[in-house]
């Protein structure tokens, strides 16, 4: 636990570092998730330290039941309230918090950090490098949990990362990329193709289908 804290840490100071950098026509750009601003995308990173359970039962009532609206809608709700400069200093000030929204495990608040940084940063044709050992750990976890769709999605595939010792998966075609593509591609995002290789390419990109 100690050690997971440490990671997601580092990485949302990391990311406030980033954010500080963009300009407003950044800030409004798209962002790899769909119908999301960057902006939207910080706010909502703002929000797993801040939500609390009546918050979520409340939105999840508005959004009808469905998870994904319900994120969206409080993302750009608070999008709309704050400044981006407000919101880069709420990632700061709970930067070494330990809460997380209702229903989430350990390593969600970092997988949610390291992959939201790249859905900001690719879209704006900027580098962010994932540090290698949050996201192998991460990575393990998307593979075991039943929220990001990673296993059907990497059914019959084996990983292996090309900048540091890891593999998984006992599939008869293989996916080979440096870790943070892997990532990207187990959390459903198809950015992470353009950095991968390997004969299970065709049959994972037909899964990855919008």
């Amino acid at each position: 636990m100690d050690q997971t804290l440490a990671w997601l840490e580092a990485e949302r100071l990391d990311l406030a570092a980033f954010l500080d950098g963009l300009s407003p026509a950044e800030w409004a750009a798209e962002s790899l998730c769909p119908g999301w601003t960057v902006r939207d995308v910080a706010a909502h990173l703002t929000l797993s330290t801040r939500v609390t359970l009546p918050a979520t039962v409340k939105g999840m009532i508005r959004a009808r039941g469905d998870w994904d609206r319900m994120t969206g809608d409080m993302a750009r709700e608070r999008a709309a309230r704050f400044e981006p400069a407000e919101l880069v200093a709420q990632i700061r000030e709970t930067a070494g918090s330990s809460h997380r929204a209702p229903g989430a495990g350990l390593l969600d608040p970092l997988v949610d950090t390291l992959v939201h940084g790249q859905d900001i940063a690719r879209p704006l044709g900027r580098t962010r490098q994932m540090p290698i050992g949050p996201a192998a750990a991460g990575l393990d976890h998307v593979r075991a949990s039943r929220f990001y769709g990673a296993r059907k999605r990497l059914r019959g595939l084996r990983l292996t990362a090309t900048d540091t010792e890891w593999s998984a998966g006992d599939g008869p075609e293989e996916i080979r990329g440096p870790i943070g593509d892997l990532l990207l591609i187990a959390t459903g995002r198809r950015a992470g193709l353009t950095g991968v290789s390997g004969a299970g390419l065709d049959r994972l990109t037909a899964a990855m289908q919008p």
